[in-house]
């Protein structure tokens, strides 16, 4: 029972001296105290990087213009960047011709200027076709042009679509031939009505077509009357058509012609300076309004430059000269997938998309149809503007 008291103050004094502490440690009591001696916290002091002087323009810089002074500046630059490429001195670069085009604040190397302008420095067009490839045009119109849809960078496949005919192989002329009559030694003329003279001494042989001579036909025999006719054709040979894609997947590199220097300084002179805009509905907006010039509507492109291989470019200038017509279509430039097409003809028209041949029938449409012409509709007709 004693020794149960005694464990039992224990207990209690361990308790009070923790309760102690922790209170005389919440109110800092047990914190040290400063000394009022300055503690030496170590200073860091940031070093500056090198810089060196490297020549910029200040403003925008066509392509072929010479750098005066006043578009020049020299700004610091950090030096291990620097290149041997780059200039330092105004002096060197004052006087030279841009080869080409500069943003304000571009550092110039000696890649960007030239000494000489007649230095050939080429196109910047040429920058976008890749190596082995070339640049093509081709005649266009808005039918054949997707209504001038693609534009640079967009990517198109070419239809080609021609007409054949029979041809003499000799000759290398249209079929039929023309029919005629071989005059031998001894032979008759021919007269005006087409007939034969009485023979007289003739010692040449010679071809000599006589009047109303048409294509050469053909023999037919009409079971019917048991007859044999010569049959004549009733017109010129038909032209066969027939379409196929002819290339796929080529790039866009320009939609119309493109633009000379002079044209394009042109352009450049121009453009209008800014200027305030005023307040709309005041006299001044009414002015400039009245002022103004309608900008004439440029014309619509006539050619396209398609990049190709060498070999496609050969082929679209023989076609072109050849009379071949072209045809553009536009594809998302993410499908590279080159799809193998057939040739379209009558005949595939008619068997692939089920198209019956019409049977003769003892009646018809009155008036007749010869050819098919499209509806007038009030919108084709486009008003002309009054002065």
């Amino acid at each position: 029972m004693r020794r149960g008291r005694i464990f039992f103050l224990l207990a209690l004094i361990i308790v009070i001296g923790i309760a102690v502490v922790y209170i005389l440690y919440s109110r800092g009591l047990l914190l040290p105290q400063p000394t009022g001696e300055a503690i030496n916290e170590p200073v860091f002091t940031e070093t500056p990087i090198p810089t060196a002087k490297v020549v910029v323009v200040t403003q925008r810089v066509q392509r072929g213009d010479i750098i005066t002074a006043d578009k020049l500046d020299v700004v610091d630059y950090q030096a291990d960047l620097v290149l041997p490429i780059m200039y330092t001195d105004i002096n060197q670069v004052a006087g030279k011709m841009a080869r080409y085009t500069m943003d304000p604040y571009t550092v110039i190397t000696s890649a960007l200027i030239t000494d000489s302008p007649d230095t050939e420095q080429g196109s910047d067009d040429a920058l976008f076709i890749s190596p082995g490839m070339v640049a093509v045009s081709i005649p266009i119109t808005r039918l054949s042009s997707v209504s001038y849809a693609p534009q640079r960078g967009d990517h198109v496949n070419v239809i080609v679509t021609m007409l054949f005919v029979d041809l003499d192989p000799a000759w290398q002329t249209k079929l039929p031939n023309w029919t005629g009559n071989v005059i031998g030694p001894g032979g008759g003329g021919i007269t005006e009505g087409g007939g034969v003279n009485p023979p007289e001494s003739m010692t040449t042989l010679f071809a000599q077509p006589f009047r109303g001579a048409s294509e050469q036909g053909r023999s037919e025999n009409d079971p019917l009357v048991d007859e044999t006719f010569y049959i004549l054709p009733s017109e010129p040979q038909r032209p066969r058509l027939v379409s196929q894609t002819l290339i796929q997947n080529v790039i866009v590199l320009q939609m119309g012609n493109f633009l000379t220097p002079a044209e394009k300084a042109a352009l450049e002179a121009t453009q209008p300076a800014p200027t305030a805009t005023p307040v709309p509905g005041s006299e001044e907006a009414q002015q400039q309004q009245a002022a103004a010039t309608p900008t004439p509507m440029p014309a619509p492109p006539d050619v396209i430059t398609l990049i190709v291989s060498p070999q496609d470019a050969v082929t679209l200038n023989y076609l072109i000269y050849g009379g071949a017509q072209l045809t553009l279509v536009l594809r998302n430039p993410r499908d590279a997938d080159i799809t193998a097409t057939e040739a379209v003809t009558l005949a595939y028209l008619l068997d692939q998309y089920n198209i019956p041949i019409p049977v003769k029938l003892p009646y018809g449409f009155q008036p007749a149809v010869t050819a098919l012409v499209p509806p007038s509709l009030p919108n084709d007709e486009i008003p002309t503007p009054q002065p």
